[in-house]
């Protein structure tokens, strides 16, 4: 019994003493591979540190108040009792002007051909520097230099600004479109005025659209640390390749809560590059009115899948009806590209350069046809009319032009109006009970007939923050007021 106790004894010290050297190694081995990983960021940083910049950006602005004698009153209180002259400034003004002051990060990028490609630029957002009469930009080294805006498109926010140096190494430019869901990303820039800031993290997804924070989305989504001061840096791949402008976060805080947005390099690239040679950005127009396919649409329409989008409505003499696109017709392919949302179409159709031709495939009663379509340019009072989300981050709807095959299709009990073609589910009107199908006659009063119409109503009432509706379902009528 002794002996078979020590047999058992030396097996089990013999078993622990084999084991140990495995699991010294993979304990070591992890470590090591922490190391690399570590090694690959600090590479990053001391690739693209250099190129990266901090923008702080100055305008002047009208002060709203005055508080003039010690009075700590709003003004518009007193003028309708004592009038302006009490209020007014010696120079004749009703208030003093005040400095607004910006911040921001960008970084030193150069085209591959055209007219400036021997000259480096520095790519940023078009939020961090609107309307600015003064810029300085910082590099890491400490040097300053003066910028001055050489192209902005609010409709992408992207601005391209020009300093007076070509000895800065510009960022090498990646390929967006090859960025894969789960793949490391690095975002540089300066939160809260800190310099040169890194965060790490990962893809968390990409073609974010409908957010409501640009007019052309098509946003990377990572979970790596963006803060206020991160706008207009660099996000970049293991390789120190440029894939992403940083832009927005999602925030109930107004700080970092893991989600933030990237416009994608490819189409920054595109925006910049006309920015760059033209001073101003032309964008393909086609002339359709577009919604996304649901399941319900699907059905109806007796598809049987819900890839693609819905053409509602082809705008007469436009690209789209010179091309034979017609009302029903279901967008599966563009230039060969399968679409799955407005969003990502949209984009694809305002990055075609005017003049071009495009391939598009759709579903016609069941059978798939490909028409050809010569691209129009796009302008500001077309996309307006086209537009099919209007006000969407504050009211949470999208409203078409009320047409006969539109009622037809909501089974709506009127032919004027607007109609209602999507709800986001929490916002304002789904809690009011407006629901898709809902027809608007009225904003504050004023009766709507057109979505251009709907449009300037809203921007009218922007400064009240509140909407009194009158909406129509099932043939009922009603008044809603929404206030955000």
């Amino acid at each position: 019994m002794r002996h078979f106790f020590s047999l058992n004894l030396a097996v089990y010290i013999l078993t622990i003493a084999s084991l140990l050297p495995g699991t010294i190694f993979a304990e070591n081995s992890g470590i090591e591979s922490l190391k690399k990983t570590g090694k690959a960021f600090a590479s990053v940083a001391r690739q693209v540190s250099p190129s990266v910049v901090y923008i702080q950006a100055e305008k002047t602005r009208q002060s709203s108040q005055v508080y003039r004698y010690g009075s700590p009153f709003n003004d518009e209180l007193f003028r309708r009792f004592f009038g302006d002259r009490l209020f007014a400034m010696p120079d004749g003004n009703r208030a003093p002007k005040r400095i607004e002051q910006s911040q921001g990060s960008g970084f030193i990028f150069s085209l591959d051909k055209g007219l400036f490609s021997d000259k480096a630029f520095i790519l940023t957002n078009n939020h961090v520097v609107e309307g600015a009469e003064k810029i300085k930009v910082t590099f890491k080294n400490g040097r300053e230099m003066n910028a001055r805006i050489k192209g902005a498109d609010p409709k992408s926010d992207i601005a391209v600004l020009e300093i007076n140096a070509n000895d800065i190494p510009s960022l090498k430019l990646g390929d967006s479109n090859k960025l894969e869901v789960g793949e490391w990303v690095v975002a540089i820039g300066n939160p809260f005025g800190l310099d040169h800031t890194l965060t790490a993290g990962v893809v968390s997804a990409k073609g974010r659209t409908s957010l409501g924070i640009n007019d052309y989305e098509d946003f990377i989504q990572t979970d790596a640390a963006i803060n206020p001061g991160n706008s207009g840096g660099p996000l970049v791949n293991l390789d120190g390749e440029v894939v992403g402008i940083n832009t927005a976060i999602f925030s109930r805080s107004g700080g970092y809560m893991g989600v933030g947005f990237a416009i994608p390099i490819n189409m920054a690239k595109g925006v910049a590059e006309q920015l760059m040679n033209g001073g101003e950005v032309t964008r393909g127009y086609l002339g359709i009115v577009i919604q996304n396919l649901t399941a319900e649409l699907a059905d109806s329409l007796d598809i049987n899948s819900t890839q693609g989008i819905l053409v509602a409505q082809v705008s007469e003499n436009s690209p789209a009806e010179k091309a034979g696109l017609q009302q029903g017709d279901v967008i599966v392919r563009y230039r060969g590209e399968a679409i799955s949302d407005t969003g990502s179409f949209r984009n694809k159709v305002s990055l075609t350069r005017p003049g071009s031709k495009a391939d598009i495939e759709v579903i016609r009663n069941g059978r798939n046809l490909t028409v050809n379509a010569t691209i129009g340019e796009l302008n500001d009072k077309v996309a307006s009319a086209d537009s099919t989300t209007l006000q969407s981050e504050k009211l949470g709807f999208s409203v078409q032009t009320l047409s006969p095959e539109l009622a037809e299709q909501f089974k709506t009990q009127t032919s004027k109006g607007v109609v209602v073609t999507e709800v986001k589910p929490g916002s304002l009107a789904d809690m009011a009970g407006i629901a898709v199908g809902t027809v608007i006659h009225e904003i504050n009063r004023n009766k709507i007939e057109t979505a251009q119409q709907f449009k300037e109503s809203l921007s009218r009432a922007e400064s009240s923050r509140k909407v009194l509706l009158l909406i129509s379902a099932n043939g009922m009528a009603r008044y809603v007021v929404l206030q955000w």
